[in-house]
């Protein structure tokens, strides 16, 4: 039997931790669900095949997120698929700033955002046209396509990493082809970055142990990692390759044979669900990144915003005496009376 290998490297890199190749050591791993099993990155590699991977799980995280937002279910569910792409994309960067991820659309639901920051703070929202959502979700000839061209429509997908002002923001932009947001995925990194890459997405609500429904999330992707060296067109070079081939076309089986019910399963840890998938070939894991929800808003940088408006601009934002200003990410409501607009504004 195949081990599957944990890291408990400190350090902060991908140092895996080598465990008895009979499976003993697994006493520890498999089995042992904790509410630590959530909301976290775990990479991974399948063993000798020239395959990484990261796994996404998000339980208390995305039920935060999505709940504080008074969304229709169609749009929470765009919404989830939106955080669990980010956090499994931002994993293949290593950034000191902000991953986001922005999918923006002429359709009913027009704008997606989620961003993941380098401390693994993670917040969202969307932006929705009601009677627009409502149509599309009526018109029976529309109920057999895909998300994206029946909510989302034409645009695209762009994700950036932005390092502060002192730093080239690094950008990805595709338009939006698929079905589903993880069909634009498939096709940014087929044509932008020519890697070989696959993506799986899970979202739904799961009841918890007082049979409350909470929203939970998973992304899941596999990374072919380029062959080195050998004389291209050699017999030897050749049988690498296809032997390559073989290896990536069985793990894509095996991440596709996962079910829904598995990846947003609260009692399968993280652990767990790679043995089952991956045992065969041995999967090793690499140390995990946790994953929180949170938000950057404050009160100064909105007093910043204040300052900056005319005098027209406050009043038309005044409402019986009070200016009131709401995140969009978490809602949070930050309000100033008159007093306050004047002492903030210098008079």
């Amino acid at each position: 039997m195949a081990a599957l290998d944990r890291s408990r490297a400190s350090d902060g890199e991908d140092r895996p931790e080598t465990q008895d190749a009979s499976g003993a050591a697994l006493a520890h791993a498999i089995g042992r669900h904790s509410a630590r099993d959530d909301d976290l990155v775990q990479p991974f590699q399948i063993e000798g095949k020239g395959i990484r991977g990261r796994l996404v799980r998000l339980g208390p995280l995305v039920d935060d997120v999505l709940s504080r937002h008074d969304y229709p279910r169609a749009v929470k569910q765009l919404l989830g698929q939106t955080v669990a792409l980010a956090a499994t994309l931002a994993g293949a960067f290593k950034y000191e700033g902000v991953f986001t991820l922005q999918a923006k659309g002429d359709g009913a639901v027009n704008l997606l955002v989620a961003d993941v920051t380098s401390a693994g703070e993670v917040r969202a929202y969307a932006r929705y046209d009601d009677a627009r959502l409502a149509q599309a979700e009526d018109q029976a000839e529309r109920r057999g396509q895909g998300t994206v061209p029946r909510l989302v429509g034409t645009g695209y997908l762009a994700f950036t990493v932005d390092q502060g002002p002192d730093t080239e923001r690094y950008q990805g932009i595709v338009e939006l082809e698929g079905a589903e947001l993880v069909d634009c995925v498939h096709h940014y990194f087929r044509q932008s970055e020519q890697l070989d890459a696959a993506f799986k997405l899970a979202v739904g609500e799961v009841a918890d142990a007082a049979g409350v429904p909470r929203w939970r999330a998973a992304g899941m992707t596999l990374q072919r990692v380029p062959l080195e060296g050998g004389a291209a067109g050699t017999a030897l070079e050749d049988g690498r390759r296809e032997t390559q081939e073989d290896d990536w076309r069985r793990a894509l089986v095996m991440m596709g044979s996962a079910k829904t019910e598995e990846l947003l399963d609260p009692s399968l840890g993280a652990h767990d669900l790679l043995y089952r998938l991956f045992h065969e070939d041995g999967v090793r894991v690499f140390r995990q990144r946790r994953l929180k929800a949170g938000c950057r808003c404050s009160a100064e940088r909105v007093e910043t915003v204040l300052r900056a408006l005319s005098d027209a601009e406050i009043a038309e934002m005044t409402v019986e005496g009070r200016v009131s200003v709401v995140c969009q990410f978490c809602m949070r409501e930050y309000a100033y009376d008159e007093a306050a607009i004047a002492a903030l504004r210098g008079g």
